[in-house]
């Protein structure tokens, strides 16, 4: 098996996975007005080196003009485009907890080519309720809700207890897409996608820097006290 996937549409995993970083940083490009961008300008404001980027966006068919660089709006049509963003992608949400209630109501999907369609909960003090402009249906509508309008992607917004069994009706009902919040891994069939957001481990990784950082900043501060010392022993000899 190759170290790097490469998905369906002949893509590297890992290019796609930096394609949204890509979009971002031109977006906020567009906003100040710019209308091309070189490749080393692109690369420091995603946060990558040139040499990928310009293989990554060679994915796309998109190569630059040398001495000028890439033009910004059509740069951000060919990912979009790449991506799906160029039609809605309907999106129910299954919990609405604190989260489920922040994403439902998180304006920036409308902006990206999400519409949230659905929002489904178990719990009887929830449903029944509007949560940015939608009500809050019992989850055992989701078959039905689904059948009337087909949802592309479902978002797993519940603890971990339920949600296997969760995504589990979400893939019945058709879904093939899957968003987890939940602190836990989902089995789907092959020709489902999931995409998991773990909070509480990307805490711990910065925790783990964190860490560092102090250990190293103490090293340092042990070294200079040390040198100080030593000086200090010299000078009264």
């Amino acid at each position: 098996m190759k170290d790097e996937q490469v998905s369906r549409r002949g893509i590297p995993e890992a290019t796609v996975a930096r394609l949204p970083v890509y979009l971002r940083a031109l977006g906020a490009l567009a906003e100040r007005d710019t209308t091309t961008v070189s490749s080393e300008e692109l690369a420091v404001a995603a946060g990558v080196n040139s040499a990928k980027l310009r293989k990554d966006l060679s994915h796309l068919g998109s190569y630059g003009v040398r001495g000028v660089g890439y033009d910004v709006d059509y740069l951000v049509y060919q990912i979009s485009r790449e991506l799906g963003l160029t039609q809605d992608w309907p999106v129910a949400i299954v919990g609405i907890g604190n989260l489920g209630h922040a994403l439902a109501g998180y304006a920036g999907f409308a902006t990206r080519g999400f519409e949230v369609v659905a929002l489904f909960d178990t719990d009887p003090r929830v449903v029944g309720e509007t949560v940015a402009g939608l009500p809050v249906l019992p989850l055992d509508d989701l078959e039905e809700v689904s059948a009337r309008r087909p949802i592309s992607i479902g978002v797993v917004a519940t603890p971990a207890g339920p949600a296997q069994q969760v995504c589990d009706r979400l893939v019945a009902a058709g879904v093939r897409s899957v968003l987890n919040f939940a602190p836990c891994v989902l089995n789907v069939p092959d020709d489902v996608d999931v995409r998991k957001v773990d909070l509480s481990t990307e805490l711990q990784i910065l925790a783990f820097h964190e860490q560092r950082k102090a250990l190293a900043s103490g090293a340092a501060l042990d070294a200079a006290s040390l040198a100080t010392r030593t000086l200090a022993a010299g000078g009264d000899a």
